[in-house]
C-alpha cells in the first residue's frame, strides 16, 4: 500500500539523482578580519586598503583619535600620497598629533614642544649652576691643597700626629691630638 507520503520521498529522491551532478565545493574562504579604520566606517576591507597595514583590528582606539582630529578622508589622502616607506611614521605622527589636538585643542603638538623646551631650558640652567659649584668646590679643594703643602713644608720635623705606646695594653696605639 502505497501512502502519499511515501510516493512525495521517492520523487525527492529520484529527482535529486537524476539531477546533475552536485555543484562542486566552495573554494575555502579567508576569513580576514577587516582593519580598525573599516570596522569603525562600517565598509568592507578590500584586500589592499590602504588603512589595514597602520590601523590592526586589535586597535581600534588609535584609527579612532586620528578621525575624530583629521576624518578619514583626509587620513586616506594623505597616505595614497606617500611613499609606502614613508606611511607608517605618518599615521604614527598623525596619531600622536590627534591625541595631542584632543588634550589641547589650542595648541596641539606645539603647546607640548613649548612646554619640553622650557622644561630643557630649566634643566639647562640647573645644570649648569651645578658645574659652577663642582668647580667651585674643586677651587677650594686647590686652595686645601696648597695651603697644606706649605705648612708641611714649613715643619718637615714636626709630626702632625704622634703617636705613643700606652703601658697599660700591649700592643695598642694611643693617639695624641695634634692641637690641645
Amino acid at each position: 500500500m502505497d501512502y502519499p507520503s511515501d510516493t512525495m520521498s521517492s520523487e525527492i529522491i529520484l529527482s535529486h539523482s537524476s539531477s546533475s551532478p552536485p555543484p562542486p565545493p566552495l573554494p575555502p574562504t579567508v576569513v580576514m578580519t577587516p582593519c580598525a579604520a573599516c570596522k569603525i566606517l562600517r565598509r568592507r576591507c578590500a584586500q589592499k586598503c590602504v588603512l589595514a597595514p597602520y590601523f590592526p583590528p586589535n586597535d581600534p582606539l588609535k584609527f579612532t583619535t586620528a578621525h575624530r582630529v583629521f576624518g578619514a578622508s583626509n587620513i586616506i589622502k594623505f597616505l595614497q600620497e606617500l611613499p609606502e616607506a614613508q606611511r607608517a611614521d605618518a599615521v604614527s605622527s598623525m596619531v600622536y598629533e590627534a591625541n595631542a589636538r584632543l588634550r589641547d585643542p589650542v595648541y596641539g603638538c606645539a603647546g607640548t614642544i613649548c612646554q619640553l623646551q622650557k622644561q630643557i631650558s630649566e634643566l639647562q640652567a640647573q645644570l649648569a649652576k651645578a658645574q659652577a659649584e663642582v668647580v667651585n668646590m674643586q677651587c677650594q679643594q686647590t686652595n686645601l691643597m696648597t695651603l697644606l703643602c706649605m705648612e708641611m713644608a714649613q715643619a718637615p720635623t714636626q709630626q702632625l700626629y704622634p703617636i705613643s705606646f700606652d703601658d697599660t695594653t700591649p700592643g695598642s696605639l694611643m693617639w695624641d691630638p695634634l692641637w690641645t
